[in-house]
């Protein structure tokens, strides 16, 4: 299981990591708004995160064509917690080159977005405040790593249940010994 966990989990996390700094390179050059880039960006999660359901498929395979729903998902979670550390990791690594400013234009997009949606200047006011306190929160490493896992682990752990659940059943996707 372990050489199965870390393979499948470090290709994820490299995967991951990769479209996130190419889908940042679109954000920057402003091919992608902050709105298109989140969704652009959880489907890349999905697109990395899918060597969950191949691992949980591999693991399966290996051994005698079976696997309960705990088995699968204790494997399917720990290649998702390798490939989530990677993303975060990617993310550390990518961040120097956009800083400060990220949150920054972050937080004006999206107060301009509230602005043109019709919000009230005190709700305006409220998010650039909590956009400002979030920005200095942003700049610990701690906080900003903790963030990373947080926001790809979620997509994991869905892709997780719904592989563990479909790969119990021996009749999806068997191996070549069983048809």
């Amino acid at each position: 299981m372990k050489k199965i966990v870390i393979v499948f989990g470090l290709i994820s996390g490299v995967i991951s990591g990769l479209l996130m700094w190419l889908l940042m390179g679109f954000v920057n050059n402003g091919t992608l708004n902050f709105d298109n880039g989140m969704f652009v960006g959880y489907a890349t999660m999905i697109i990395a995160l899918s060597l969950v359901f191949f691992g949980i498929k591999s693991y399966r395979d290996n051994n005698g064509g079976k696997i309960s729903f705990l088995k699968g998902l204790q494997v399917g979670i720990l290649i998702t917690l390798i490939s989530a550390l990677c993303y975060a990791v990617s993310w550390e690594l990518y961040y120097p080159q956009i800083g400060d400013d990220f949150i920054a234009k972050y937080t004006a997009y999206n107060l301009e977005k509230m602005k043109t949606d019709g919000a009230s200047a005190a709700e305006i006011e409220t998010a650039r405040a909590e956009g400002e306190q979030f920005a200095e929160m942003y700049k610990k490493l701690p906080i900003r790593f903790a963030f990373s896992i947080i926001e790809i682990l979620p997509v994991g752990i869905i892709v997780t249940l719904i592989s563990a659940a479909l790969l119990r059943k021996r009749e999806l996707l068997p191996t070549e010994a069983q048809t």
